[in-house]
């Protein structure tokens, strides 16, 4: 079980800090959707949401799961390419399941979540955090 544990240490702080980044940017967007949904549309509530869950992943990921050093600004840059992607999907779903589906706001923006989560892990493990950090300490 020990071997198992270090074998894949990198994916179990993953999904833990993934985890904590999770509930943040959801509670970071419910939080701004209360606050500002009568005054501002959702495409601005999400942007506010993303910039500061991006911010908070990045932190997360680069001192808890890969590890690196240095490279502030390009993993950074990186990082923020990732998750446009995510945010254009973002922006695309969030209308078909709130609009089309009729899904409520909230459920939407979590189903998006997850799927964000999910699928980050290969972008920033093989693009945003390459050549560095933690997989050259194996």
């Amino acid at each position: 079980m020990k071997e198992l544990l270090v074998r894949h240490r990198q994916k179990i702080v993953y999904l833990l800090t993934g985890g904590w980044n999770t509930l943040f940017g959801y509670v970071s967007f419910v939080v701004l959707y209360r606050l500002l949904s009568q005054t501002f549309n959702y495409s601005l509530i999400l942007t506010f949401s993303y910039i500061l869950s991006i911010t908070n992943s990045y932190v997360g990921y680069k001192l808890f799961v890969f590890k690196t050093k240095g490279n502030i600004v390009r993993e950074y840059f990186r990082f923020y390419l990732v998750y446009g992607g995510a945010f254009i999907v973002n922006l695309i779903l969030f209308p078909v399941l709130t609009g089309v589906l009729m899904v409520n706001a909230y459920l939407a923006q979590g189903i998006i979540v997850f799927m964000t989560v999910v699928s980050s892990y290969v972008f920033h493990n093989k693009f945003t955090f390459k050549d560095s950090g933690y997989k050259n300490k194996r």
